[in-house]
């Protein structure tokens, strides 16, 4: 009865801390949200503007730095990361982040950068304790005379 009582309280604690969760720009989504990410997670804000797009680069207290590569509609089409703490990956790709959890459940090497190229979703993820990177990228998203090597 006891492991019962205990579990089911992990469970909702589980399910608090999610949905406590700060909500990110996610891949794919609206960047409206950044204003509130930057608040959630204490982060200083940096934008720049390029051709047909724009960078939001957020560094959090912790060192680490997502930018988030938002289009002139308005529109997530590329994230990438660096730095000592790997993001919460479930709110950077947001819907595509099931993506991320069938490919590290398949069978790959145990190290070694995470590559998946799947046509429609694009992700590398790499580096070791410390020192972490990556980036993500909808293909059919990406504005108009941008490459896929601007996602850095």
């Amino acid at each position: 009865m006891h492991w019962t009582t205990t579990r089911h309280a992990l469970l909702f604690l589980g399910a608090v801390c999610l949905l406590a969760a700060p909500a990110m720009a996610a891949l794919g989504g609206d960047a409206a949200t950044v204003t509130e990410d930057v608040s959630r997670l204490k982060a200083q804000l940096r934008v720049t503007s390029k051709q047909g797009y724009e960078i939001h680069e957020l560094q959090g207290e912790s060192g680490s730095v997502v930018r988030e590569f938002v289009s002139s509609t308005g529109k997530v089409f590329g994230v990438a990361w660096n730095g000592p703490v790997l993001p919460d990956m479930r709110q950077v790709l947001g819907n595509y982040h099931a993506r991320l959890a069938a490919a590290t459940n398949a069978n790959r090497r145990p190290q070694g950068p995470l590559v998946i190229n799947a046509g429609d979703f694009v992700l590398y993820s790499g580096g070791h304790m410390r020192a972490y990177t990556g980036r993500a990228y909808v293909p059919q998203m990406l504005p108009e005379g941008v490459s896929p090597d601007a996602i850095r």
